[in-house]
Parts: C-alpha cells; sequence; structure tokens
C-alpha cells in the first residue's frame, strides 16, 4: 500500500458555513474500525496537500472555494503562490483572470480570494489530523497494529504541526485547535505567535521519536529527517516570529538531518524530473504526484506546466514532457541577476535553467507573456527522456520535494554565518590541503563548506571567507544563494521576511508594489490577513493593521 495514494475521505468541510469554525462533521462509524481504514486516512492526510478532492484533478472537492470557479485549487499550488509571487522569482501573467494582483504587487487585502482559500485549506486539513487523533486516542489495538498506530498517530502530529507552521508563518495571529477540543460549537481561541510557536516546537519534539527512520520509512512519508527538518526551520524564522533568536538550535536540528546518512544528489535537474522518486539520498519529504493515483492541476503540474509559454513558437514544450504550456509566470530580471550571462548563455551555474529565445529580460508589463524570461527548472520527463504522463489528461508525474538536504546545508550555513561570522572558516593549524581529511572534518563545523558542496554539485566555483567584505555581505551572499538552489520550491517569501527584505527599500524589483521600477511597501505585507468571513464567524479573532 502507498499512504501517498489513498483517497478515502472521513469527513467534510464546514467552510461555506459561517456561522461556524471549518471543522469536520459528523464521521463514519465504519471508518475508523480497523488498521486498514486508519492507514487510508492518513492517505487522504497526505494526499490532501496536492489534490483538492476526491476524484481526478479536484474532482467531488474537499471543501467550497472562491477560486477556480468555485473547484478551488490544492493545496501546494495555493502554498507556492502565497510563497512566490510577490517575489523576485515570479512574474504572475494571468493577474485578472488568476485573481492574482493583489499577491503579485503586494496589495492584497483581507478579502483577497488566495489568501482565503489558503487559511482554509490549511485549516481543512488540520481537522482531518484532529478527527484522526480524536479517535486514534481512544482506540484499541494490539500487538503489530498497536505498533503501527503509535507509528501512524506521529505522522499525523508531525503533519499537523506543519500546517500549523504554514498558518503561523501565513498569518501568525491564528486559531488553535486539537483533537482535544470539542466538536461543533467550539469557537477555537486565538494563539499568539508564541503559543503557537511553542505548540509546534512541543508537538514535533515530542512525535519524532515515534516516527520511522529516514533508513526505513517509505518514500511519501514522512520520517524523523522531516520533523528535524521543520524544526530547523520553525527555530530559523523564531526571531522573525517570536522576537528571540534560536540559531544554536537552528543548526541542532540540522545537525541531527545531516547525520542520517543523507546525501547530496549528483545530478540537480534529476530533483525536479519525474523520476525525483529516485531522488530519496537528498529529498527528505516529498509529496507524490501520480498520474494514475493523485492527478492534480496543481502542485508539480502547475510547476511544470505553468513556467512554459503557450505562444513562444521558439520553445518546444515536448522537451519537458507536456503537451502544452500555460504561460502562468515568468522570471523577473532582478532575480536573474542573481546568476552571470555565462550562466545564462549555458557555460556556468547548472541551477541557471532559463529560457530566453523571444522573451525580453525586462518585464516590462506583467500581462505580457514575452516579458521576462522562462524557467526550465522542473520537467516531466523520465530519467530516459521519455514523457512520463499526459499532462492533458493525467498531469504529471513529478513529485513535489517539499524537504530536501541542500535546503538543511544553506540552513546549517546561514547558523554558523549568524553566530559565528563569515570570516569563520575553521583551518587546523599548519594545514594547508583543503583535500586533507583533518582539515575537512573541521571546515565542516563552518558554514562555506556546506555551501561549496552545493557550488560544486552546480558546477561553480568555491567561495571563500576571503571573498566576503563583512558578516552582512556574507549573509546577502548565502540569501542570494538560497534563491539560485531553491527557487521556485516555495521558500522565497520567507527567506525575503527573514532578511528584511520583502516589504522594505533594502531590495527592490521590478513591480514590487505595483510600479516597473518597484517601491517599497507597507510592512503589514510581511503577513496575510485572517479573511474577513472568518472574522465573522470567530469573535476571537482580529487582523493587526488591514
Amino acid at each position: 500500500m502507498m499512504l501517498g495514494t489513498a483517497v478515502l475521505t472521513s469527513a467534510t468541510s464546514c467552510v461555506s458555513d459561517l456561522d461556524q469554525y471549518p471543522q469536520t462533521e459528523t464521521t463514519s462509524k465504519d471508518v475508523y474500525t480497523s488498521l486498514a481504514n486508519y492507514e487510508a486516512v492518513l492517505g487522504k492526510i497526505y494526499a490532501a496537500m496536492v489534490t483538492s478532492g476526491q476524484g481526478k484533478g479536484g474532482d467531488n472537492k474537499d471543501m467550497s472555494s472562491v477560486l477556480n470557479g468555485g473547484s478551488g485549487f490544492d493545496y501546494m499550488r495555493m502554498f507556492f503562490n502565497l510563497q512566490e509571487c510577490g517575489t523576485d522569482e515570479l512574474a504572475s501573467t494571468w493577474l485578472t483572470g488568476e485573481q492574482t494582483t493583489g499577491l503579485t504587487y503586494l496589495s492584497w487585502d483581507a478579502n483577497d480570494a488566495w489568501v482565503s482559500d489558503m487559511y482554509y485549506r490549511i485549516y481543512y486539513n488540520i481537522a482531518l489530523c484532529n478527527e484522526f487523533l480524536r479517535n486514534a486516542n481512544s482506540a484499541s489495538f494490539s500487538g503489530e497494529d498497536e505498533v503501527k498506530m503509535k507509528e501512524y498517530k506521529a505522522e499525523v502530529r508531525f503533519m499537523r504541526a506543519l500546517f500549523y507552521f504554514h498558518a503561523l508563518d501565513l498569518y501568525r495571529n491564528i486559531p488553535m485547535v486539537t483533537e482535544n477540543d470539542p466538536v461543533g460549537s467550539f469557537i477555537p481561541p486565538r494563539y499568539t505567535p508564541q503559543q503557537t510557536f511553542d505548540y509546534i516546537e512541543s508537538e514535533l519534539k515530542e512525535c519524532v521519536g515515534d516516527m520511522l527512520p529516514a533508513s526505513t520509512c517509505p518514500y511519501g512519508q514522512a520520517s524523523q529527517g522531516a520533523a528535524y527538518t521543520l524544526l530547523a526551520k520553525l527555530y530559523l524564522n523564531s526571531e522573525v516570529y517570536i522576537g528571540v533568536a534560536k540559531y544554536a538550535e537552528c543548526k541542532e536540528a540540522c545537525e541531527k538531518v545531516m547525520n542520517m546518512g543523507y546525501s547530496l544528489e549528483s545530478d540537480y535537474s534529476k530533483l525536479f524530473n519525474a523520476d525525483n522518486d529516485k531522488r530519496t539520498n537528498e529529498i527528505i519529504f516529498a509529496l507524490p504526484v501520480s498520474a494514475e493515483h493523485t492527478v492534480s492541476w496543481g502542485s508539480s503540474t502547475y510547476l511544470v506546466c505553468g513556467q512554459l509559454s503557450m505562444s513562444n513558437a521558439n520553445q518546444n514544450v515536448a522537451d519537458f514532457g507536456v503537451t502544452n504550456g500555460w504561460s502562468e509566470f515568468r522570471l523577473r530580471p532582478e532575480f536573474v541577476d542573481k546568476f552571470t550571462q555565462t550562466d545564462i548563455d549555458g557555460g556556468g551555474d547548472k541551477r541557471c535553467k532559463f529560457f530566453t529565445n523571444g522573451q525580453s529580460k525586462d518585464v516590462t508589463s506583467m500581462t505580457d507573456e514575452t516579458t521576462g524570461y522562462l524557467s526550465e527548472k522542473w520537467s516531466n520527463l523520465k530519467d530516459d527522456g521519455t514523457t512520463a504522463s499526459n499532462t492533458a489528461d493525467a498531469g504529471v508525474e513529478t513529485d513535489y520535494p517539499l524537504f530536501r538536504l541542500a535546503d538543511v546545508y544553506l540552513m546549517y550555513a546561514e547558523c554558523v554565518a549568524r553566530t559565528q561570522g563569515a570570516s569563520w572558516d575553521p583551518w587546523p593549524e599548519g594545514k594547508t590541503d583543503a583535500a586533507d581529511p583533518e582539515v575537512i572534518a573541521s571546515r565542516k563545523q563552518g558554514a562555506i563548506y556546506w555551501i561549496n558542496l552545493l557550488r560544486e554539485r552546480a558546477g561553480n566555483t568555491d567561495v571563500w571567507a576571503n571573498n566576503f567584505a563583512n558578516d552582512d555581505e556574507f549573509l546577502q551572499f548565502i540569501l542570494d544563494e538560497r534563491a539560485r538552489e531553491l527557487y521556485h520550491e516555495g521558500y522565497r517569501r520567507t527567506d525575503l521576511i527573514r532578511f528584511g527584505e520583502f516589504t522594505t527599500s533594502k531590495y527592490i524589483w521590478q513591480w514590487k508594489g505595483g510600479t516597473h521600477d518597484g517601491q517599497a511597501v507597507d510592512s503589514k505585507y510581511n503577513i496575510y490577513p485572517i479573511p474577513n468571513t472568518e472574522l465573522t464567524a470567530n469573535p476571537n479573532l482580529h487582523n493587526d493593521n488591514y
């Protein structure tokens, strides 16, 4: 059984009823009666990140929606847009048709369709987790079934922590509901960021011991490596969330992951093709997408088809295993400039996968699909070059790598840089050979060693401590390296906020704030608002500054 492909649902959502908080309704008494049924519900929790309903491509929808004619989009398409649309990494083409104007120009309000749908999708998924745990905690199993149930409960707690982490990162002051709260008329309290942070931290620390280690965890399920990676992300951004730096704790969580036997995939491109389920050496936690089991028009289908042009005859979309491009998004020039012209011409950094023929670098118009270079990072081709699936009928076969070892290396490097400084690149006294095992062992305590592993994979030159004038310059380099390594993976907004560049004048990109040359915006846009419909339903909630 593959848990990531199960589609059984145990509940329906109440999000269309504004008189009550989104939650599960009465569950069939027949669902929570056997381990196999619990496994199916666990599969639904995983699948709920890449599908928006029980049927193909989101048919038989899970919940009512504002977007896509009421059908809505899947979790990861919404999460990707909220993390990328307003940044330098993405120029959204269909501002009116896709309703992305607010996200793109950093001008949304509490009625924005994407902001609202993401919020309710997060809490729908949390409700699935709560319902699973509410029943599992009172269930009685023995022998091997009892052992498996302990593992499944830990996975569900991890998934709920992941959803609450996204809610904290996107919305900050959020409602909290768990399996211990009553079903029905319960009105959840408003948690401060500190309360939510503490809850997520506690949940991850408590559940990780019952999760499977990376070496034995089936693909598509969350392992201990996933739990420690999420904990590292929580700590990395804690100064933003709660005003307290926890870089030492982040570094420790990263070290736990780095000691679990993961290794970098030698070919960067293969992390984003239709055979990327084979990259378990680097991909710590993936969201499986299948043309047979979990057909999605969002998630990685959105990334593969959305990056390609629907009208530029110079680009052959079949080279990426798809039937047509969607022209959903392009690249803004400030992100392009993080690579050299040699990189763009194909002779340098292998992570620079841009299509330029017939495309201007300057995004003169946000709605003109010929302005802005195109990304070609994602593919629906297998390792042997054959097409994996018919995207017009069944979407892609490319999975979404939610957590990667490369990100862990960069988190570790940033923590060292923030606590030890740029010049701290430890060499044993009297040693000069970078290949000396003693030198390598010592340099692993620093930041630059891990960054250079990624640069070497990309065919780039190594960097050294004396390349940087000061700590701020080195930290900016790390932020830029995160962009080069992780673009279009759903990290950028959070990274820019952590570095104080998302809303401020510290970093300006084209169309930031709605003007071609870009401008700073109100700092309130560092946080998305709770939807107005939810404020009506829950009097405990309110938005600051909206």
